[in-house]
């Protein structure tokens, strides 16, 4: 009886435990959606502000032109006469009525019923979700899905126009995922394609995927709505089908970047005439096919949400012309699955929220050669979407279990009194190279728009100015003076320094970051936060303490060797403030790149005379931003500083850089140039995790794949040997532990 007691005892605290533990992960998934929520009316509150807040003639421009008081439906001519209309015949029928009511007021009820379609539409896609999905995915998708769509390009396009778009793709996702009733279904995607006639490809998919009768009622409905459009103004649907082939040539030129379509990438390529009609139609037609047989997979798949997305991309690439306010079909693409690995999962999400939320300039630098990929950029993500993604089918072993990253063993030399954030773990798996490419592109051009925006006017910026040089000469390093005047006079030494300046800021920290990439994946991932959380620090710097360089100090003398003489007596005499913010001083990230360049060399290089190398290019870079006035003394101070604190944070957030012997097959990184290079080691490892395997997490032949969390491998304990240092030997691993060598 006792033992029996003991028993129950023992059954009732691990019972109560684990009701403990549910209720704390239930309060903390209530309290993240609430704030995610809280951040889904900020974002309405915010748009609906941008809107309103533009002067009249300004603000809903599209929807002016259509009702205003001298718009084209109060015109007793027809909608087409101005070229400003470009909606359908029944677009027209269905917005005339609203004519009658007063312009104003239209605009305020008009962007808040738009916001309320997006929420609309964010539930409905948060609904629609593949299952079975985790209770936290169930209870945050909705406020995440709104939360993406309010700041998506083509949802800010739509409320600053006051276009329709948003309603069309509405009504398809209700038809395909809140109406159960197939006659029901066919009527909304019919009204879609009578709004935008593209659409009718919903009832092609329709039919693909075994609603023949949805797929009838949907042609059916799209037929009455045009014919009863074609009755009521007879003309006005002449011109539209006929004339301008269902709309094709109205509304802006068909080669401009705003339309997104394969017909205007094609004009812009320079073709025309029959040519580029013949062209355009048969691409459109094997996109078309292919796009249409991936969507009916995926819907045979189980996965409705995908195949919708899908199918709305293809009209994005088949459409003769596909504006951005059309576009939000891409953004639906989001929900695909790609990659066996778990550290691939984020690469085509993050692509597709990028795309659709960014403008193509911050994505791409501007280099000639890129503005083909710059300027087609959404059409190149809905083309990816329709016919070239691969991605995951639900039978797939890989859908619900990756092959999970590698992480570093914990270390205890951390800070323990500084509170870590959970999520933060050190991978030592190669990252995937496109995601970087994409995430260094994206912070270095939001970095660049905070350091231009981060102006002040000139007044501060010269007072700052005399502050620090009145500091230089009490500390008695006010050597700038005398460096610039000094090496203006000896014509090669000035070519030199001018150059240098201007060349090896960039140059210098990619090829260390690339070189590290191929080689020492680990060392890579500490590296590249240390320098992102430098930058993040000196931009904090920038805002805060606008300085002006000594070159733009009037009454010193200096000179300015790179960018020429500045006319002091002119306000505006910053002219280089246009391209970028002349008073983002301090701290100098010139000196501060090349100092972490400095230290990375000389931490991991194998050769004295590399890390000797490495150190050369602060010291030339300190030389180069003083004698050519661009930076005080002070400034290297300040870049040294936040250089300083990224190494720091880093070290804080993931321990350690050295990891311990056991990882090293891992990293693959004990020496630049060894033999156990990280890319053979991690392809290996990957490549016997990924046969056809009896559970998630075995090869084939029975061996362990990567394994994650705590016990991924033996971390770096204090006094434990180093297998990534830049004198060590990689140790060996025994056979049989699953591709660890």
């Amino acid at each position: 009886m006792g033992r029996r007691e003991g028993r129950r005892s023992v059954t009732n605290a691990d019972h109560s435990v684990r009701g403990s533990a549910v209720a704390a992960a239930g309060a903390r998934d209530g309290l993240i959606r609430a704030v995610l929520w809280l951040v889904v009316a900020a974002l309405a509150v915010r748009q609906a502000a941008v809107v309103l807040r533009q002067p009249p003639g300004e603000r809903l421009t599209d929807l002016d032109t259509w009702i205003g008081e001298n718009g084209v439906l109060h015109a007793t001519g027809s909608l087409y006469d101005t070229g400003r209309f470009t909606g359908t015949p029944f677009a027209g029928l269905v917005l005339k009525p609203l004519t009658a009511t007063a312009q104003q007021a239209l605009g305020v009820v008009w962007t808040f019923g738009s916001l309320l379609l997006v929420v609309a539409l964010g539930v409905v896609v948060a609904r629609a979700l593949p299952r079975p999905a985790s209770r936290r995915t169930v209870l945050l998708a909705a406020p995440v899905a709104i939360s993406l769509l309010m700041l998506s390009l083509p949802v800010r396009n739509a409320l600053h126009l006051g276009q329709i778009s948003i309603l069309p793709v509405l009504l398809v996702l209700l038809a395909a995922f809140a109406v159960r009733e197939h006659r029901a279904a066919g009527v909304l995607v019919g009204l879609a394609a009578a709004l935008q006639p593209v659409l009718l490809l919903f009832a092609a998919l329709l039919w693909l995927t075994g609603r023949r009768q949805a797929s009838l009622s949907a042609a059916a409905t799209f037929a009455l709505a045009t014919a009863a459009a074609w009755a009521v103004a007879p003309k006005d649907s002449w011109t539209y089908w006929v004339h301008h082939l269902a709309g094709a040539g109205l509304g802006e030129r068909p080669d401009s970047l705003a339309n997104q379509s394969l017909h205007g990438v094609l004009l812009r390529f320079g073709l025309e005439g029959p040519l580029e009609i013949v062209l355009f139609l048969v691409l459109a037609a094997a996109v078309a096919f292919f796009g249409l047989r991936r969507a009916a997979r995926y819907a045979q798949d189980g996965q409705l949400l995908l195949s919708v997305a899908v199918t709305g991309c293809v009209a994005v690439a088949v459409a003769p012309t596909a504006w951005q306010h059309q576009l939000l079909w891409v953004l639906l693409a989001v929900v695909g699955r790609v990659g066996k690995r778990a550290s691939d999962r984020l690469v085509w999400p993050a692509v597709v929220v990028l795309v659709v939320t960014l403008p193509g300039t911050m994505l791409l630098p501007n280099i000639e050669t890129l503005h083909p990929v710059r300027d087609n950029v959404l059409l190149l993500a809905a083309l990816g979407a329709a016919s070239l993604v691969p991605f995951l089918p639900r039978t797939s072993p890989y859908w619900q279990h990756p092959v999970p990253t590698d992480h570093a063993k914990p270390v205890a030399a951390r800070w323990r009194r500084v509170p870590l954030l959970p999520f933060w773990r050190r991978v030592v798996t190669r990252p995937n190279l496109l995601l970087e490419l994409v995430l260094i592109r994206v912070v270095y051009d939001a970095y660049a728009q905070v350091r231009l925006a981060a102006r002040a006017g000139r007044p501060t910026a010269e007072e700052h100015g005399r502050q620090i040089h009145a500091i230089e000469q009490w500390l008695h390093i006010d050597v700038e003076h005398w460096v610039n005047h000094t090496v203006v006079q000896i014509t090669w030494l000035r070519e030199f320094f001018d150059y240098y300046y201007s060349t090896f800021h960039f140059i210098v920290p990619l090829t260390i970051l690339g070189v590290l990439y191929v080689r020492r994946p680990a060392d890579y991932r500490w590296v590249r936060s240390s320098i992102g959380f430098a930058t993040l620090l000196a931009l904090v710097g920038f805002w805060l303490y606008p300085l002006a360089p000594p070159r733009l100090m009037p009454g010193l003398g200096f000179i300015d060797t790179v960018h020429g003489v500045q006319d002091f007596a002119k306000p505006d005499y910053g002219t280089l403030t246009t391209v970028t913010n002349q008073y983002a001083a301090m701290p100098s990230l010139h000196f501060g790149w090349s100092l972490w360049c400095g230290v990375v060399v000389v931490m991991l290089a194998p050769k004295l005379w590399m890390k000797a190398l490495g150190l050369l290019h602060p010291l030339f870079t300190i030389a180069a931003i003083v004698a050519t006035a661009n930076h005080w003394v002070l400034d290297a101070a300040g870049g040294a500083l936040v250089v300083a604190l990224g190494f720091g944070l880093t070290y804080v957030l993931s321990g350690p850089r050295k990891l311990a012997s056991g990882v090293a097959g891992v990293t693959g990184d004990t020496r630049v140039g060894g033999a156990t290079g990280g890319a053979e080691a991690t392809g290996e490892r990957e490549a016997a995790a990924e046969p056809v395997r009896s559970r998630p997490g075995k090869s084939s032949t029975g061996e362990r794949g990567p394994r994650s969390g705590p016990d991924a491998g033996p971390g770096a304990e204090p006094g434990s040997p180093a297998g990534s240092g830049p004198n060590s030997e990689p140790q060996p691993v025994p056979a049989g532990k699953g591709g660890d060598t």
